[in-house]
């Protein structure tokens, strides 16, 4: 009996699918995990609401960052005027601790029912302006 002329194109479709199917799930599962955990450039605000806090009126050259995987790392790094600082840490994190081992000019830690964890750093870069570094993490 002669076959017909389509059970080839049938024929060629099921070893396609059988054999590039799982060949494909495996290259998209390779370029997607390349990319789990990268550091990719985020908005302040929602970083910020991440951290349980919001950036002061008077912050300048912010930068922020996440990174996710199976913890979310969330960094953002802002200027203010120095004599604001303290204001504003009140204000954001009244329940933040001195932190043990500080080697920045002040260091705030807050835990949030240890699930999420916020790092305050402050630099006093001249007598006007402050470098703030708040790291948050949740696990």
């Amino acid at each position: 009996m002669k076959p017909r002329p389509w059970t080839w194109v049938w024929v060629s479709a099921l070893v396609t699918l059988f054999c590039g199917g799982p060949i494909a799930v495996l290259v998209w599962g390779a370029m997607a995990w390349s990319e789990i955990g990268e550091t990719k450039q985020v908005d302040c605000a929602e970083m910020m609401t991440f951290a349980r806090g919001s950036l002061p009126a008077s912050a300048g050259d912010a930068r922020c960052t996440a990174a996710h995987w199976q913890d979310t790392r969330a960094t953002a790094e802002f200027r203010m005027p120095r004599a604001e600082v303290a204001g504003w840490l009140e204000a954001t994190y009244p329940t933040g601790e001195p932190a043990f081992g500080c080697e920045q000019d002040r260091c705030v830690d807050v835990s949030y029912d240890e699930t999420l964890y916020v790092h305050v750093r402050v630099t006093y870069e001249d007598g006007v302006t402050a470098l703030v570094r708040v790291e948050a993490f949740d696990t």
